[in-house]
C-alpha cells in the first residue's frame, strides 16, 4: 500500500445559533494528525478553549478526534477506515460537536471521510472452475465472477484484464444497475482431443493511483454433450422487508431453467459473492432457489443490499443475476440519551438558568420513528432546554434550598414518535452543597433563671443552644457575651454554657439580664443573639444590724427584771413600771435581734439609759471613755475665751446700733420728705424681736428642744407634745430648762440676718450718706460676729463633759 498525500478542505457555514464546520479528510490518517483549526475557523480565541472546558464528543461509542486547547487544533485520535465505517456507501460522513460551557455553546463538526485506494480487488473463489462442450459454439459468452474492491469511485474495480490464448477472450457485461461484469467469450472452437484443459488467470484492476489488482485462476474442462446453460427469469430481483423479520422469512424464490435434460438439466442456486456482513443473514436453497432470513436485518446498520447468485446445471454451465433487499425502517429502537457533561455538585445559592447537565437525546429510527421530546417531572426546580437539535441543557429553574431537599434524583424520560412509542430514560443524580444561607437560631429567645447567691466561682448557670440549618463550618456556631457581662460571667464559646466569675450577692444586685450572641463561622458569617435574665435568689447570709442606737464597745450586760419590755417585730423599748429612787441612773440594756431564715442569724445591740430629774438627756457620746474627757479641758479653755471676745464685739455692736438709731432719729426729725414706714410684719416670723417690730411672741407659748445633731443649728419648736417616733429617728432627746437658752441663740441668729438684710439698714446707708464708712464697718463686724457664731457651735459638738455644756449654756443665757 502506497502513502496518498493528507490534503483536506474545509468550508463553515452559519446558521442562526448554530455554527457548522466541515471538513474533509481522507481515511487511514496517522494518530495526531491535524485536521483543522476548529478555534480559528470558528472566531474562538484559544484562551477561551480552556477555560470554558472545550471538547469534542462524537455521536456514537468511538471517538477518532479530539481538541487541542493549546493550539485549538482538531486531531485524529483513532483511526478511521472508511469500508469499515460505510461500507460501499457514499458520502461517508461523521458528525461530531464541540461543546463550550459557561455559557453552553454547540458546534457542529462533520467529517467527510474521503476514500483512498488501500483495498484491492479480490475474488470470492481463487479458482474458477468451467466445464465447456467440445461442440460449443464460437462466440458462446460464460459469465465469470466479478472481483470485489472495498474502495469506491475511481479506487473500485474499473475493467479485468485475461492473460494470454488463443481461444478464449474477455468481454464486459454491463447490468441495468450499470454494473460491468467480466464474461468469457469462445473464440476458436475447442477440441477435446486435442487439448482437454485450459488454464486461464483473470486480473481484476482497480483505477486508483497507483493501481491495485487482484488474479483468479481459471480451468476449463473440454466436455462432449451440454449445449444449454441455465437462464433466470430476472437478471435483477428487487424485494422490500421489515428490518426485524423473523428467521425463516422468504424473500424471494429465484427461477432459472435449462432446456438440457438429465444432469445437465439439473440447477443448483449459490451465492456468487457474498460481503462479510451478510454471511449468515440471508442464505439460498441450492435446489428451490429460496432465498430467506437467517438473521434478522437492521435497518440501522444498512438500509439495502445487494447479492449476487449464480444457478449451475450439471455440466458446469452457470447464469448470474443480481439481488437487491430494501431494509423497511421500523419503530425498533428506543431512543438513546447520553450525559455529555454534568455537574454532580450544584450550590444552592446558584442562580436560574445555570446548567448543570448537558444531554444527547437521538434515536437510532428515521422518519417519525426518529422524532424524541424528552421531558422531566414537574416537581423539581429545573427543567430542560434545548437549543442545538437533538442536545438538551438540564437548567436550574428556581431557588435551590439545601434544608429542603440536599439531593435530586432527576430521571429524565425520551419518547419517539414512533407507533407504538418507544422510550428510555436517565436518571442524573445531583448533590446541593450548602452555602451560609441561615442564620443561628435559639431554641428560646428568652431564657429565665432562679439562681441562689453565694454560689462558688465557676458554677454553671445555664446553657443555651442555638441550631444553624446549615451544616459543615456554616453550621458551626460559636457563643460570645457582651463586655458588660464578662466581670461577672463567661461562656463557654463552644457549648454555650455560661458560668460564675464570682459570687453572686443578692443585697447588691437582685437580677440583671445578659445578651448571648451566638456566631456561625460562614463567610459571611451569621449572628443572633438571646436575653438571659437571671433572678438572684436570696440566701440568710446576713445578720440583722442595728442601725440606732450607735453601738459602741466596753459594756457588758446585766439583768433588769420588769423594768423594760420590747416589741417583738417593732424594737420599742418601753418601761414597765415606774422609776425607783434607789434604782440607779444608768441601765444597760442587751438587745437580741435575730431573722426568720432557714438557718436564723441575730445579732445583739446595746442600749444604755440614764434616768435623771428633770429634762431628760440622752447622750450618744455617754460611751466614751473618762480619758478621752481630760483630753478636751484645753477646748474647752479656748471656747470660754471664744465667748469672751464674742461678748466684748456684741457690746460694740449694741452700741453701733444705738448710735444709728439716734442719727437715723435726727434725721427723720429734720427731713420733710416721708420716709417708708415698715409694717409690723416686716421681720422673719419666729425671730427675737430686734426692729421693735413686735413679732416674737411670748417665750411661755414655745418649748425648746435640742437633738444630738444640734450643731447643725436646727431647732425644733412645738407644744408640749412628745413626738417618740421623731425622737427614735432623731437621736436622744436633750431638754434644757427654761427658755433663755433658746432665746439667746435666737437672739444672735436675729441680729446676723437683720442687720445684712433688713432692707432699713440698707436705706439708712441710702439716706445717711455721711455715715456710709460707718455703716460698712459695722456689717463688716457683724459678718465676723456670724463666723464666731459658728466657730462657737462646732465648738460645742466637741464637748462630752454635760457639765461643762450646762455652764457654758447658762453663760449664754445671760448674754
Amino acid at each position: 500500500i502506497s502513502s496518498v498525500p493528507c490534503l483536506c478542505f474545509s468550508f463553515i457555514c452559519i446558521c442562526g445559533t448554530l455554527s457548522e464546520v466541515r471538513y474533509s479528510v481522507p481515511e487511514e490518517m496517522q494518530r495526531g494528525s491535524a485536521i483543522g483549526n476548529v478555534a480559528r475557523d470558528l472566531g474562538i480565541d484559544v484562551t477561551e478553549l480552556v477555560r470554558r472546558n472545550a471538547r469534542v464528543v462524537a455521536e456514537g461509542s468511538r471517538q477518532f478526534c479530539e481538541l487541542s486547547t493549546e493550539t485549538g487544533s482538531l486531531l485524529v485520535s483513532e483511526r478511521m477506515d472508511r469500508e469499515e465505517l460505510c461500507v460501499q456507501s457514499a458520502p461517508c460522513v461523521l458528525q461530531f460537536q464541540l461543546l463550550l460551557e459557561n455559557p453552553l455553546k454547540v458546534y457542529s463538526l462533520l467529517l467527510d471521510i474521503q476514500d483512498i485506494n488501500d483495498n484491492s480487488p479480490t475474488f470470492e473463489n481463487g479458482q474458477i472452475e468451467l466445464e465447456l462442450l467440445e461442440s460449443t459454439d464460437l462466440g458462446r459468452r460464460f459469465p465469470l465472477e466479478s472481483a470485489h474492491d472495498p474502495d469506491i469511485g475511481a479506487n473500485s474495480v474499473q475493467h479485468y484484464q485475461l492473460s494470454e490464448n488463443e481461444y478464449f477472450a474477455l468481454e464486459m457485461y454491463t447490468q441495468v444497475d450499470r454494473n460491468a461484469y467480466p464474461e468469457l467469450v469462445l473464440k476458436k472452437p475447442l477440441d477435446r482431443e486435442n487439448q482437454a484443459d485450459h488454464f486461464l488467470t483473470l486480473s481484476g484492476v482497480d483505477g486508483g493511483r497507483p493501481f491495485r489488482s487482484g488474479a483468479a485462476s481459471i480451468h476449463i474442462h473440454v466436455l462432449d454433450a451440454n449445449d444449454n446453460v441455465p437462464v433466470f427469469g430476472q437478471s435483477v430481483y428487487k424485494v422490500s422487508v421489515q428490518e426485524n423479520s423473523p428467521r425463516g422469512t422468504v424473500l424471494v424464490k429465484l427461477n432459472a431453467t435449462d432446456l438440457d435434460s438429465g444432469i445437465y438439466g439439473e440447477i443448483s442456486y449459490s451465492f456468487n459473492h457474498m460481503p462479510d456482513k451478510m454471511r449468515g443473514v440471508v442464505e439460498v436453497d441450492h435446489v428451490t432457489g429460496e432465498v430467506k432470513v437467517m438473521v434478522a436485518l437492521d435497518y440501522e446498520q444498512a438500509s439495502s443490499h445487494e447479492l449476487d447468485l449464480q444457478a449451475k446445471d450439471g455440466g458446469g454451465q452457470s447464469s448470474h443475476c443480481k439481488l437487491i433487499i430494501d431494509v423497511i425502517d421500523v419503530n425498533d429502537n428506543s431512543p438513546v440519551i447520553v450525559v455529555k457533561s454534568t455537574t454532580s455538585i450544584v450550590p444552592e445559592d446558584a442562580s436560574p438558568g445555570t446548567m448543570v447537565a448537558l444531554l444527547h437525546v437521538y434515536d437510532l429510527d428515521t422518519g417519525t420513528s426518529g422524532w424524541v421530546t424528552c421531558k422531566i417531572s414537574d416537581d423539581v426546580p429545573f427543567k430542560l432546554v434545548s437549543e442545538v437539535k437533538n442536545y438538551f441543557m438540564l437548567v436550574i429553574d428556581g431557588v435551590l434550598d439545601r434544608e429542603k431537599c440536599p439531593h435530586y434524583n432527576i430521571t429524565m424520560t425520551a419518547v419517539d414518535a414512533g407507533t407504538p412509542p418507544l422510550f428510555s430514560s436517565k436518571t442524573v443524580a445531583i448533590t446541593i452543597t450548602d452555602v451560609n444561607d441561615n442564620p443561628p437560631i435559639f431554641r428560646h429567645s428568652d431564657y429565665s433563671i432562679k439562681f441562689v447567691e453565694n454560689q462558688p466561682q465557676g458554677t454553671l448557670v445555664i446553657k443555651v443552644r442555638a441550631e444553624d440549618a446549615d451544616e459543615g463550618q456554616n453550621a458551626r456556631i460559636l457563643y460570645s457575651l457582651p463586655e458588660d457581662a464578662a466581670s461577672h460571667l463567661s461562656i463557654n464559646a463552644e457549648t454555650g454554657e455560661i458560668f460564675t466569675l464570682r459570687p453572686f450577692d443578692y443585697e447588691s444586685s437582685t437580677h440583671f439580664h445578659v445578651q448571648v450572641m451566638a456566631r456561625d463561622e460562614g463567610r459571611p458569617s451569621f449572628t443572633s443573639t438571646c436575653t438571659v435574665q437571671i433572678f438572684i435568689a436570696d440566701q440568710n447570709d446576713n445578720a440583722p444590724v442595728v442601725l440606732y442606737p450607735v453601738q459602741l464597745d466596753g459594756y457588758l450586760a446585766h439583768d433588769i427584771p420588769n423594768l423594760f419590755s420590747i416589741g417583738l417585730h417593732c424594737g420599742e423599748i418601753r418601761t414597765l413600771r415606774p422609776f425607783a429612787e434607789g434604782e440607779e441612773i444608768k441601765q444597760t440594756l442587751i438587745i437580741s435581734v435575730s431573722d426568720n431564715g432557714l438557718e436564723s442569724l441575730s445579732a445583739t445591740a446595746t442600749v444604755n439609759i440614764i434616768i435623771e430629774d428633770g429634762l431628760p438627756i440622752i447622750d450618744e457620746l455617754v460611751a466614751h471613755d473618762t480619758d478621752k474627757l481630760h483630753g478636751n479641758s484645753d477646748l474647752t479653755l479656748y471656747l470660754i475665751m471664744a465667748l469672751a471676745a464674742m461678748s466684748s464685739l456684741f457690746l460694740v455692736l449694741i452700741i453701733a446700733v444705738v448710735y444709728m438709731r439716734l442719727c437715723r432719729y435726727r434725721y427723720m426729725y429734720r427731713s420733710t420728705t416721708n420716709l417708708p414706714v415698715f409694717p409690723p410684719t416686716y421681720g422673719p416670723p419666729g425671730y427675737s424681736d430686734v426692729s421693735c417690730f413686735n413679732t416674737l411672741q411670748k417665750d411661755d407659748q414655745y418649748n425648746s428642744f435640742l437633738t444630738t445633731g444640734s450643731w447643725k443649728r436646727d431647732f425644733r419648736f412645738g407644744s408640749d407634745f412628745v413626738d417618740l417616733d421623731m425622737l427614735n429617728k432623731r437621736g436622744t432627746l436633750l431638754h434644757v430648762s427654761g427658755h433663755s437658752a433658746t432665746r439667746a441663740k435666737l437672739l444672735v441668729k436675729s441680729l446676723s440676718t437683720n442687720c445684712t438684710e433688713n432692707p432699713l439698714i440698707k436705706q439708712m446707708t441710702n439716706v445717711h450718706y455721711y455715715n456710709a464708712r460707718l455703716s460698712k464697718s459695722i456689717t463688716l463686724m457683724l459678718y465676723v460676729l456670724f463666723c464666731f457664731n459658728l466657730a462657737c457651735d462646732k465648738i460645742f459638738t466637741q464637748l462630752v463633759n454635760p457639765n461643762s455644756k450646762k455652764i457654758l449654756l447658762l453663760y449664754v443665757d445671760l448674754l
